[in-house]
C-alpha cells in the first residue's frame, strides 16, 4: 500500500483545499487520468452537439466530471484516497470555490496537491470545468 505524507514548509496558517507537497512511498504504479469534462466519459468524435449539452450548474458539472474520474479510478483498482496530483481548468476563475466545495466531500480528509489554470474555453461551448489526475496505486 502506498504511503503519502503530506509536506508543508511552514505550519498550515488557514484550510486549504490542496497540500504544497505530497511524498509517495512505496507505490506499486501511477495512474494517470485524462482530463475529464461533465461530458459523457465515451462520446462520439467528431462531436455531436446533441450529446454534448453540459449543464448550465458549475456544481452539477463538477459533479459529472467527479463521476467520470472515479470511473476510470474504479477501473484501475484505485480510491479517491489514492490521487495524489490534480489540475483543474477553470474557464470562470471565480468559480474555484464553488468547483473544490463540490469536490471535497469525493476526498474526505485526503488532500492532494493540486493546480488551478483559468483557460479561455474547452472542448464544448459551455463547458467550465476539466480535470486530470494522477494517482499512486498499491
Amino acid at each position: 500500500m502506498p504511503s503519502l505524507q503530506p509536506i508543508h514548509p511552514r505550519p498550515p496558517q488557514h484550510a486549504m483545499p490542496f497540500v504544497p507537497g505530497l511524498v509517495v512511498r512505496n507505490a506499486g504504479a501511477l495512474l494517470f487520468v485524462s482530463g475529464a469534462t461533465a461530458n459523457p466519459l465515451y462520446h462520439k468524435h467528431p462531436h455531436d452537439p446533441a450529446e454534448l449539452t453540459p449543464p448550465e450548474d458549475i456544481r452539477e458539472q463538477t459533479r459529472r466530471v467527479m463521476d467520470n474520474l472515479h470511473l476510470v479510478l474504479e477501473a484501475a483498482g484505485a480510491s479517491w484516497q489514492d490521487v495524489v496530483k490534480i489540475t483543474k481548468y477553470l474557464t470562470r476563475m471565480d468559480e474555484q470555490d464553488a468547483v473544490w466545495a463540490t469536490m471535497q466531500p469525493y476526498f474526505g480528509q485526503h488532500l492532494p496537491t493540486s493546480t488551478t489554470v483559468e483557460v479561455s474555453a474547452l472542448v464544448v461551448p459551455g463547458l467550465r470545468l476539466e480535470v486530470d489526475l494522477i494517482a499512486a496505486l498499491p
